[in-house]
C-alpha cells in the first residue's frame, strides 16, 4: 500500500487512541512523528488535485479544507472555554495573518531566490488579494480597539454582523475573480519550467481518492495539534511565557501543509502558486473564520475580544507595508525574503517576550 495512504490513516488512527485512551507521555511522543506524516500526505495528495483540477482551483482546495476545519477547531475551542476563550479567534486570526504573510512569503521568496536568482508572479491578481486582505484585517483585528460603542477591544452585535457581511463578501468576490472572471490573473505567465504541466494528469478516480485522503490527513493534523495543545499550554505555563504563544504554536501546526506546499512550488519555479496559497488561505482564514465565530458568538451569547494590542497593530501595519513593496514590481529576490522573515522573526519573540 502507497506510503500516502497510510499515512493518514495512521495519524487518525492515533487521534483516536488519544481520544479514547488516558493520556500518556508515549502516546503524546507518538502523536509528534504522526503529525508530520499527516502534514506531508496532505501536501502530496493537494498536489495530486491540483494537477487534476489545474490552478487555481487546486491551491483553493487545500486553503477551503485547511480553513474548514480551523474553523471547527476555534469553535470547539470557544464553546469549551466560555469567557476564557474570547481571545481565542483572535489570537488564531492574528497569528495566521502574520505566518503566512511573513513567514510563509518569506520563506518562499528566499528558497526561490537562493535557486532560481529572480522569480516573478502575477501582481493584478495578488495585489488584489493583498488589498484585501488589508481591508479584512483592519476591520477585524484593529478597528475593534479603536470603536466606542462596547467596552475594551470589542464590538457590538450589529458591528459583528457588519463585518461578518463584510468579510464573507469580500473573500467570495475574490474567489469569484480567482475561478471565473480573471482566472488568468493567478495561472504563471511562463509554464515551461513546470514539469508538472507536461506530465499526464491522474485520473479521476486517482483524485478523488486524494481529496478524500487530503480531508483525512488534515482531520489528523487539527485533531493532533489539539491533542497536543493541552501539553503546549502545560509547558507554557512552566516558561512562564504569555497565554497567546498557544494560539501562534497551534496555527503554525494548522498551517503546516499550506506552508510545505507553498514552500515546494518555490523551489519548483512557481511562485504564483505559493502566491496563490499564501494569500488566498489567509483570506479564507478571516473570511471563513469570522462569519461562524461571529453566528456562535451572538446566537449563543459568547464574549469574543476581536482587536489587538498597540504593539501587535504596530506589527501588523509593519506587515502591510512590506508586502506591498514585495509585490509592487512583480519580481522577487531572496533580499525581500530575508526582511520578511526578521518581521516573522519580531512577530515569534514579541509574542514570548511581549
Amino acid at each position: 500500500m502507497d506510503r500516502f495512504v497510510i499515512f493518514p490513516l495512521f495519524a487518525v488512527g492515533v487521534l483516536a487512541a488519544g481520544l479514547l485512551l488516558p493520556a500518556h507521555t508515549a502516546l503524546l511522543l507518538v502523536a509528534v512523528p504522526a503529525l508530520v506524516l499527516a502534514v506531508t500526505s496532505a501536501v502530496h495528495h493537494a498536489e495530486v488535485i491540483a494537477h487534476k483540477v489545474g490552478e487555481p482551483f487546486g491551491t483553493l482546495v487545500l486553503a477551503l479544507a485547511v480553513t474548514v476545519i480551523e474553523v471547527a477547531l476555534v469553535l470547539s475551542m470557544m464553546l469549551a472555554g466560555g469567557a476564557n476563550a474570547a481571545t481565542v479567534p483572535r489570537d488564531t486570526i492574528y497569528s495566521a495573518v502574520m505566518i503566512i504573510c511573513n513567514g510563509v512569503v518569506g520563506v518562499c521568496l528566499l528558497v526561490g531566490g537562493l535557486r532560481h536568482r529572480v522569480q516573478v508572479f502575477r501582481i493584478e491578481g495578488t495585489g488584489s488579494g493583498l488589498a484585501a486582505l488589508v481591508v479584512m484585517s483592519a476591520l477585524v483585528l484593529v478597528m475593534p480597539s479603536l470603536t466606542t460603542s462596547a467596552p475594551g477591544a470589542s464590538y457590538t452585535a450589529s458591528q459583528l454582523v457588519f463585518v461578518a457581511a463584510g468579510s464573507l463578501l469580500l473573500w467570495l468576490v475574490f474567489v469569484f475573480i480567482q475561478t471565473v472572471r480573471h482566472r488568468d490573473y493567478f495561472l504563471p505567465e511562463d509554464e515551461t519550467a513546470d514539469e508538472t504541466v507536461h506530465a499526464e494528469p491522474p485520473s479521476s478516480r486517482e483524485a478523488m481518492v486524494s481529496f478524500v485522503l487530503l480531508l483525512v490527513a488534515l482531520v489528523g493534523v487539527v485533531g493532533l495539534a489539539k491533542l497536543l495543545s493541552p501539553s503546549l499550554e502545560r509547558l507554557v505555563q512552566q516558561w512562564q511565557a504569555p497565554t497567546a504563544v498557544v494560539g501562534t504554536l497551534i496555527a503554525i501546526v494548522v498551517l503546516a501543509p499550506e506552508t510545505w506546499a507553498a514552500i515546494r512550488a518555490a523551489r519548483a519555479n512557481r511562485l504564483q502558486t505559493s502566491m496563490n496559497l499564501a494569500f488566498g488561505s489567509a483570506l479564507a482564514s478571516i473570511g471563513l473564520t469570522i462569519p461562524v465565530v461571529v453566528i456562535a458568538a451572538v446566537w449563543l451569547g459568547l464574549p469574543l475580544t476581536l482587536g489587538v494590542d498597540p504593539k501587535n497593530m504596530a506589527l501588523l501595519t509593519l506587515t502591510f507595508i512590506v508586502g506591498t513593496i514585495t509585490l509592487g514590481s512583480g519580481r522577487t529576490n531572496l533580499m525581500q525574503g530575508a526582511i520578511h522573515l526578521v518581521v516573522f522573526a519580531a512577530f515569534l519573540f514579541l509574542t514570548f517576550v511581549p
